[in-house]
């Protein structure tokens, strides 16, 4: 466990009891008033949860906009004080198509998210805990598992992640559907660190491929983030393994049950 990693559990312990009470508040402002909305800001409990998410995220990407020894390799790579040459001057960065998959997969996701709302079929609360999930699931992928890595960019790990910084802006795309200054000014932050990653990117290539910038080695990673998703592949990979042995036992008993019950001719 590095300081990276716990920080990291610390977030997601965070988002998760975050993401709980928020529950809680929906399932009992919905019971009491109905449909729930977060523009109504003359209820109190409605504005101090909405004040209460405003700040822990706001204080999260306000602290991204600055090198941190806590955050990850994959997110730090943009500040200049952490690129390290390797002699190489041109930056290999293979992953732009699939970025742009990734890109367009969130707008459908987000397209069908926001016309379930437009529809009527899900409140502003919904919205407002769909981004909390997503949050959460955001720690996950740089825990766990990334479906992003593991299905569109297929990078190595999050320190060569070429949509690292993206994280926040996806988190808070449902609040798009609420107009309002907590939740437009969430997502317009979470965009400034989009927008500031990608003309980083486009000014700076070098420093975001392994082969340009030493900081992305992994003799240099100080976060072993990715051991825990090896230590779930190969969990993984031995239930599957126990799993096939154990359907072989079945059907091997099976069939020897078969022929002892067979009547002799």
């Amino acid at each position: 466990m590095t300081k990276v990693s716990v920080f990291h559990y610390i977030k997601l312990f965070m988002r998760s009891a975050l993401f709980v009470a928020t529950l809680l508040w929906y399932i009992y402002t919905r019971s009491t008033n109905g449909e729930v909305s977060l523009q109504q800001l003359g209820n109190g409990e409605t504005w101090i949860v909405l004040v209460i998410v405003w700040v822990v995220f706001c204080f999260e990407m306000i602290m991204r906009m600055f090198p941190s020894p806590l955050e990850s390799n994959g997110c730090q790579k943009q500040f200049g004080r952490n690129y390290i040459p390797s002699g190489q001057t041109e930056a290999k960065i293979d992953d732009n198509h699939a970025t742009v998959l990734v890109l367009l997969v969130w707008i459908v996701l987000n397209g069908i998210i926001g016309g379930l709302y437009m529809g009527g079929l899900i409140d502003q609360g919904i919205l407002l805990l769909i981004s909390l999930v997503f949050s959460i699931c955001d720690i996950i992928c740089i825990l766990f598992f990334c479906p992003f890595q593991s299905w569109f960019l297929k990078n190595k790990c999050c320190s060569t992640c070429r949509i690292y910084n993206w994280d926040y802006a996806m988190m808070f795309t449902p609040l798009f559907f609420i107009p309002g200054i907590y939740t437009w000014s969430l997502l317009m932050l979470s965009v400034l660190l989009l927008v500031r990653w990608e003309i980083t990117v486009w000014k700076c290539p070098e420093r975001f491929a392994e082969n340009t910038n030493e900081y992305l080695a992994c003799k240099n990673c100080n976060e072993k983030l990715c051991a825990h998703k090896k230590q779930l592949a190969r969990l993984w990979t031995q239930i599957k393994i126990e799993k096939k042995k154990y359907e072989t036992r079945i059907l091997n008993a099976i069939s020897e049950h078969r022929k002892r019950s067979r009547p002799e001719n």
